[in-house]
């Protein structure tokens, strides 16, 4: 089981930018598939972005293709979500996720991840 505590969330306005971050403990994210995923008041949690255990291959969600980058440090353990052109709708928790399971079969899959972190708030105002 590996711990992940995100941060870098907040109050930013429309077309702005945000680097959220997930560091993680307890075991090497070198061996796990990491995602990003948000969940907005009264929706169902979704895919945002997702990389593969040695970050070579990226998967993204339509919305955020060409706007967010994911990337990891795995000397820090830590997984990184770039978020450009930020937009209003896309005001949600944040969370970071990790998946024994590889391939884009599964990367947007959320049931395949295991160990989630309690979410960080990024508020887009218009």
């Amino acid at each position: 089981q590996v711990q992940l505590v995100e941060s870098g969330g907040g109050l930013v306005q429309a077309g702005d930018s945000l680097r959220l971050s997930c560091a993680a403990s307890g075991r090497t994210i070198r061996t796990y598939n990491m995602g990003w995923f948000r969940q907005a008041p009264g929706k169902e949690r979704e895919f945002a972005a997702a990389d593969s255990w040695s970050g070579s291959t990226t998967y993204y969600a339509d919305s955020v293709k060409g706007r967010f980058t994911i990337s990891r440090d795995n000397a820090k353990n830590t997984v990184y979500l770039q978020m450009n052109s930020l937009k209003p709708e896309e005001t949600a928790v944040y969370y970071c996720a990790a998946s024994v399971y590889s391939g884009s079969f599964y990367a947007r899959d959320i049931s395949k991840y295991g160990d989630w972190g309690q979410g960080t708030q990024v508020t887009v105002s218009s």
